[in-house]
Parts: structure tokens; C-alpha cells; sequence
């Protein structure tokens, strides 16, 4: 949500960019982009969750004399009314503080802590609880953690489970600055809490542990200067900082965040310079980047055998967040195949994802077996395969109906393919290899070239409501997906045809 004082730090001021902190201290007439308010209803929606979720009312075993209120606070008061709203509540004891926000100095920066939660302890201090889009723990047979439901917050105790942390940096500096800004109200608990994915725990831990990052983020200057890093394209402030690093030529147009860092070292700051240091595939790349061109292919580049069989399945699934897949498409040359389910995905007896995920595995390996029956090679593709490798296995180990086994021997054998290894291996690319960058030079061309990863998530969302062309839209975008999988295949076994070799820049 935005803050209306533009002029105090937040955690997420100190993660990723830290020059948007202060591009936004300097324009903050501008707005958000539509894709990030597009994002915001996933945002809402997971809170919205988690808040329904809490207590209204001592339970029957509290006993009388557990006190119990609550405090629901609008997040679009301005900051100055919702904090003097926060310190009244916890002076007069509330047991539940909600969309609570309290400012002060850390260190001697001005900062701002929005607090999801607060929760009244026993002992008189609050628990900060914040809710994260993030998945915070993982079952584990070694490690413990503790956690407290969401309907008990504010009235039961941490509980004991098999399960280890999973860190996020922006996490850990929210949970720190509200504990900070606790303790200098004179009320903080030594602990912090987490609600993510699942959003019925309250995962605790000692916020102890993320003070020193949090005042280590606090201490570096704010960058005078703007720097290219990934997360650039999807920034608001990406059309004011674009002009000003092409008028210094900075290397990182071309190198961004840290790859830049070995020729800043070497004094080497623009990408004339890069191109003028003569440093072989460096320089050849900086001069690609200079004459738009996005691809090029190695000098030693021989076509692997691998990538066409008789059979060919080029296969892309679609996952919601980290809880479940719900959409796996395959494209057998002629036709694309879509397995999807519109339910819920998530936990061990999810009923639709198993049924949907058992679907599209038969499907695939009733293909394999009928190219071995017909004595025909037979290799399945994927592009980047750590995303479906991942839930391959994940589902598998979930859903009783899947042999475990077998997935993971179809994984590690010659006929599941990772395209991307061997793009990576051949290619080399001015803005990175991902699909969206190589398939075009292939001669691919999407439907909906506007859509990604991220509106995939919006699009999920639409569908799950019932919304019949987000339902459309994710299956074009997951088939082209696999066209555009194929096609970069095909390019690959013809020697990619018509791009600059390296050696010839």
C-alpha cells in the first residue's frame, strides 16, 4: 500500500533498487504502474485472508478473566492518525491491533513500520506480526519451528512443528523495524511473526536476528545515481532513470546489478569503454547491445542431437505462488494440450490438483510408451526446468496416486530435456536468454505478448472467480509458451540461422 509521508523509510525502501527511494522522494506525483495495481488485489486478498481468520472473543478454555478487544484500523487514514490510533491501543491494552503503523528514528533515519498485526502478550508487550505473499517454512524431518494459529493470535501460545524457516530479506527487515520501534514505545517482545502462504500460522521466531541487516540497510547512503538491475523494467521510475543512464552510457544498460562489477573494478564505467577495452566476448557483447542486436551464437556452436526425436512433447506449466501447479500444457507438434484446474492447489489431499496433475502425467507417459511400442525416439521439453522439476517431485511426493519413483527417473533421464542448457550453452544474450528474448529471434510471435509471470498470478485470480477470458488467456499464454519452446528447439538443431556469430563483431 502506498504511504502517504513519502519522506520516511520503509523495509522494502532497503531491498532491491535503493535508488528508487529516492527517486520517490523526489517525484512522488508518480503513480504506481497498472501492473503493480494490478498486483495489489493479491496483496489485499491474501490480508483480507488472514484477518478473517483472527479472534473476536476469548474462546471457552480462556476463561473469564482473559481480556480481549480488537482494533480494525482503515490502512488509507493518513500515517499521523493511524499511529496516534496504534500508541492509544496498546496504552489502553488492546489485545489486537490491526493495519496498525508506528514512525521513529532508527539510527538517526526517519522510518515507518505498518504492522499487519499487532498482539498483546501476557507479559504486556506485542508480538508484531506481518502477512507475507512468501512462503516462510517448509516441513522438515531435522529442524523445528514455532508457530501460533491465526485464530489464536493474541490469546495461545507458540506451538512446537517440524518445519524450517525459508528467509526473505524485505520479511526480516519488517518484522526488525517494528520490533525497534516497539522497544523505543517501551513494549516490544523479543519475538517477531510471520503469516505467509499459509495463512492459518503465525510462524514466531527471535526478531533479534534481523536487527543487525535491518541497521546495516539504514547505515548505506542512498545512491546519487541510478543503476540498472533486473527488477528495472517492472519500476515506476524506470522512465526517468532509462534517459539519465543512457546520457552516462553506464555499463549497466548491459551488465546489470553485479555482473558490472569486475569492470567498475577496472576503472571501467561506460559501455565505450567496454567496447574499446577490447576484452573479447565482454566487449563483443557491449557492441552487440550498441547495435540492438539480442542474440548472438558462440563460434563453437554444433546443434545437439538431443534436442528433435521422433516424438517431441515441449511442455510449460503454470504454478500459483508456491503452493500448488494448476495448469500443465503440452504441445505435440500438431496440437496443445492443456490439464487445468480451476480449485484451489495446495496441501496433500487436494483432490482437483491430483486429479489434474495425474491427468497430464498419463497423458504424457501414455505418449512415451506408445514411441517406444512403435520403436520411435521419444524426448519430452521444457524450458528453464527447475520450475517444473520442481513440481514434478512436489507432486508426486504429495499425491498417492503418483509412483515417486517414476518421476524422478523420467527426470534424470535423456528424454526429459532442458532447452534453456543448451541456449545457454550456444547463445549469448545482450538482455539475458530468457524465452521472451530468444523465441522471437527464433521467429516466434505471442498472442499476448503482455503477459508474464506476474499477471499470470492476476489472471489465476480472475479464473478462480470464474472468469472465462483470464480461463482463455492463461491457456494461450501457457500454449504459446510451448510453441515458443518448440520453436527455439528447432532453431537450435538448424544451427540458429541468420544471427552474428561473436567473433564476427
Amino acid at each position: 500500500m502506498e504511504s502517504d509521508d513519502v519522506s520516511l523509510v520503509r523495509a522494502g525502501d532497503l531491498v532491491g533498487c535503493r535508488y528508487r527511494l529516492r527517486q520517490r522522494l523526489t517525484h512522488p506525483e508518480i503513480p504506481p504502474l497498472p501492473e503493480a495495481l494490478e498486483r495489489q488485489p493479491q496483496v489485499d486478498a491474501g490480508r483480507a485472508a488472514v484477518f478473517g481468520l483472527l479472534p473476536e472473543r476469548r474462546a471457552l478454555g480462556d476463561g473469564r478473566g482473559k481480556a480481549f478487544s480488537r482494533l480494525l484500523l482503515d490502512p488509507a487514514l493518513p500515517v499521523a492518525e493511524r499511529e496516534a490510533s496504534t500508541r492509544k491501543a496498546m496504552k489502553d491494552r488492546t489485545t489486537l491491533i490491526v493495519d496498525g503503523a508506528l514512525t521513529g528514528d532508527i539510527d538517526g533515519v526517519p522510518v515507518l513500520a505498518e504492522i499487519d498485526i499487532l498482539a498483546r502478550q501476557d507479559d504486556g508487550t506485542y508480538l508484531p506480526v506481518i502477512v507475507s505473499n512468501h512462503r516462510v517454512a517448509r516441513p522438515s524431518q531435522t529442524a523445528t519451528m514455532q508457530f501460533i494459529p491465526t485464530r489464536r493470535l493474541g490469546l495461545g501460545k507458540p506451538l512446537d512443528t517440524a518445519a524450517k524457516p525459508r528467509h526473505h530479506t524485505v520479511d526480516g527487515y519488517r518484522v526488525a523495524m517494528a520490533c525497534l520501534l516497539l522497544a523505543d514505545a517501551g513494549c516490544a517482545s523479543p519475538l517477531g511473526a510471520v503469516v505467509g502462504q499459509d495463512r492459518e500460522r503465525a510462524y514466531v521466531g527471535d526478531a533479534a536476528r534481523y536487527v543487525e541487516a535491518l541497521r546495516e540497510a539504514l547505515a548505506k547512503p542512498t545512491p546519487t545515481r541510478p543503476l540498472r538491475l533486473k527488477q528495472c523494467a517492472s519500476c515506476r521510475y524506470w522512465a526517468l532513470c532509462e534517459p539519465e543512464l543512457k546520457n552516462m552510457d553506464d555499463i549497466s544498460l548491459v551488465f546489470p546489478g553485479q555482473k558490472a562489477r569486475p569492470l567498475r573494478e577496472r576503472g571501467i564505467t561506460t559501455v565505450a569503454e567496454t567496447i574499446a577495452a577490447d576484452m573479447g566476448e565482454t566487449s563483443q557483447i557491449a557492441r552487440a547491445w550498441r547495435e540492438g542486436i539480442p542474440v548472438l551464437a558462440r563460434e563453437d556452436f554444433i546443434p545437439a542431437q538431443e534436442l528433435r526425436a521422433d516424438v517431441e512433447i515441449d511442455v510449460d506449466m503454470e504454478a500459483y505462488l508456491d503452493q500448488g501447479a494448476y495448469l500443465w500444457g503440452a504441445f505435440d507438434g500438431d496440437r496443445y494440450h492443456a490439464f487445468a484446474t480451476w480449485e484451489d492447489v495446495g496441501g496433500a489431499d487436494n483432490q482437483a490438483e491430483e486429479e489434474n496433475f495425474l491427468a497430464f502425467w498419463t497423458w504424457l507417459q501414455s505418449a512415451r510408451a506408445q514411441a517406444h511400442e512403435s520403436g520411435k525416439t521419444f524426448r519430452a521439453y521444457c524450458y528453464a526446468a527447475g520450475g517444473e522439476n520442481h513440481w514434478l517431485m512436489a507432486s508426486a511426493r504429495r499425491f498417492d496416486s503418483i509412483d515417486e519413483a517414476e518421476v524422478r527417473a523420467f527426470i534424470a533421464s535423456n528424454e526429459w530435456v532442458d532447452v534453456f542448457s543448451h541456449v545457454r550453452r550456444h547463445l549469448v544474450g545482450t538482455d539475458g536468454l530468457g524465452l521472451k528474448v530468444v523465441a522471437p529471434v527464433a521467429g516466434f510471435v505471442w498472442d499476448d505478448d503482455d503477459v508474464d509471470g506476474e499477471r499470470s498470478v492476476a489472471l489465476r485470480r480472475e479464473a478462480r472467480l470464474g472468469d472465462a477470458a483470464a480461463r482463455e488467456m492463461l491457456i494461450r499464454y501457457n500454449g504459446d509458451d510451448c510453441r515458443a519452446t518448440a520453436a527455439v528447439r528447432r532453431f537450435l538443431s538448424a544451427g540458429a540461422p541468420g544471427i552474428p556469430r561473436l567473433s564476427s563483431l
